[in-house]
């Protein structure tokens, strides 16, 4: 492969027109010969360039609305001819086919299409073939074209012409963002009919996304990691603005990603909440009248597991929350806005990352999660079960007071959160006990029995908070074990899906234990 090419002609045909007139100015300095394709060109001659139609180079003018115009042999033979291969330059000489050096294309608007909400048909209009065909000749002739899909790569080509042509390495890194670009567009028209035509498991399925960070290590530091946005826009870690501190590691974004979905369970509109995570997993969550309150009240649930975890809130960050954070040693705060008074007390905290966004995250959003395992990946729709108090179902004699139930829903919110097995205890709006990720359910209910003692003793308190506590499974109780481990740590009312075989021996167990048990009828397991 030959190392330096030179550019002496470029075809550009772009929908995005950022950089556009920049590039085609640089490019007619250097006395590279400029083809173009409708607004593009007309972009172009508005800028004094000089300009060829493609419709001059093929003999043809672009034919029913556009859709034809660069897939003819005068375009395609110009980017796939092997420049030192005979029988090809003959073929060129013999057609006048004008060998193309520099191609320069990014697509359609699909994406963006579907993203605003196009109906069917716009959305198909807006499905590129001229453009995907165009890049994936070129790329593959990487040996004598360069190909440039991304208005980012301008600078970088530009340096490279300043040499007098494009290296073998930039030309082969080129393709490859190539061939990665077009394959997340088939991958975004594939998902877009599948959802379209409601088809739950395609034959096959493709992800795609786009870089947005080279992360320093993965989960641990032998492990390479990056970060890459889906192109949803769904608000989150992946559309959060940082304003200070050092850059996220790939633990930082995973534990924030959980806390935040998990904050937008609840509406702002009802109450301010706080979720605490420690390793994905809550180790405290609270309402309150105030973001202060409801701060405290998680943190008065595990102070220990708080201890350089994430926090996340359901309204902007005030000044007086800021302060009561900066307390302990946090990692990340992230919520949906922050006064610049708050802002301000952050700043004498350099390690401390505070990340915002445009609003919460909808949580009963629909969407995809996948998980790879050997040889395979598993895919499913998104967690997005929502249980109301209409849904709930009464099945003991004692039924659960209003107070109770509130905190019953509370609870069941926080347990879909909580790695299985997940036992929540929670009493008057606030977390007071979370087992999560044990083999036993029996173990979760121990476990988080045993922090409550734990902080009743931090906290001074006579007795745990667990007594007179609501408390969630995320799972039937197979046994009516599990369920009287919390009926000894205090709880009177529990919330569990049902629908195990033996359900009539834990109703019974609950009966005589006087507790009040309502079953929702939908399992949370998190793996």
């Amino acid at each position: 492969m030959t190392d330096l090419v030179p550019v002496k002609r470029a075809l550009l045909s772009v929908s995005d027109k950022s950089g556009l007139i920049e590039l085609g100015q640089a490019l007619a300095a250097k006395g590279v010969d400029l083809v173009s394709t409708g607004g593009t060109a007309k972009a172009l001659r508005e800028a004094g360039l000089a300009v060829r139609d493609v419709a001059e180079l093929t003999g043809f003018p672009e034919m029913m609305d556009g859709r034809v115009k660069t897939l003819h042999p005068m375009v395609h033979g110009g980017l796939l001819a092997l420049r030192d291969d005979a029988g090809h330059k003959a073929s060129m000489d013999e057609h006048g086919i004008l060998p193309i050096d520099l191609l320069v294309v990014n697509l359609y608007p699909f994406e963006a299409t579907v993203a605003k909400g196009g109906d069917y048909d716009d959305c198909v209009e807006n499905i590129d073939i001229g453009g995907p065909a165009m890049l994936r000749a070129a790329a593959k002739n990487h040996a004598y074209v360069t190909v440039i899909t991304d208005p980012e790569d301008y600078a970088p080509l530009l340096d490279q012409l300043e040499q007098g042509g494009t290296t073998a390495r930039f030309r082969q890194e080129c393709a490859a963002n190539t061939y990665a670009r077009t394959a997340a567009y088939d991958a975004a028209v594939s998902a877009w009919f599948a959802r379209t035509l409601e088809i739950a498991a395609p034959r096959r399925r493709a992800f795609a996304g786009t870089l947005a960070q080279t992360l320093r290590y993965g989960e641990n530091p032998h492990q390479t990691a990056a970060f890459y946005t889906d192109g949803s826009g769904r608000q989150g870690v992946a559309t959060a603005v940082q304003h200070q501190g050092k850059e996220l590691s790939y633990n930082n974004i995973n534990d924030t990603d959980a806390a935040f979905e998990l904050v937008a369970e609840f509406d702002p509109a009802d109450s301010a909440a706080c979720a605490i995570i420690k390793h994905a997993n809550p180790c405290g969550v609270a309402r309150g009248k105030t973001l202060l309150e409801a701060y405290k009240a998680a943190f008065d649930c595990d102070r220990t597991s708080a201890f350089g975890g994430i926090v996340a809130l359901n309204k902007p960050l005030d000044a007086e929350t800021a302060q009561e954070i900066t307390g302990i040693f946090t990692e990340v705060v992230i919520a949906p806005g922050a006064s610049d008074e708050a802002k301000a007390i952050f700043a004498a905290k350099k390690n401390l990352r505070l990340l915002t966004t445009d609003g919460l995250p909808d949580v009963k959003a629909g969407g995809l999660t996948f998980r790879q395992v050997a040889g395979g990946l598993l895919v499913q729709d998104k967690d997005s079960g929502f249980i109301g108090m209409d849904d709930l179902k009464v099945v003991t004699k004692k039924a659960p007071t209003p107070e109770q139930m509130t905190d019953l829903l509370f609870a069941w919110k926080i347990a879909k959160h909580v790695k299985s097995n997940a036992i929540v205890y929670v009493k008057d709006g606030a977390t007071v006990g979370v087992g999560a990720g044990q083999m036993s359910r029996v173990d979760s209910a121990l476990i988080a029995a045993m922090k409550a003692e734990r902080m009743a003793e931090t906290l001074g308190l006579s007795q745990p908070l667990t007594i007179g506590s609501a408390v969630a499974s995320d799972a039937f109780f197979p046994f009516p074990d599990g369920l009287m481990e919390a009926a000894a740590a205090g709880a009177t009312c529990v919330i569990q899906p049902g629908g195990s075989m033996r359900d009539d021996e834990v109703i019974a167990a609950a009966d005589e234990a006087g507790l009040a048990m309502v079953f929702t009828g939908m399992r949370h397991f998190r793996h």
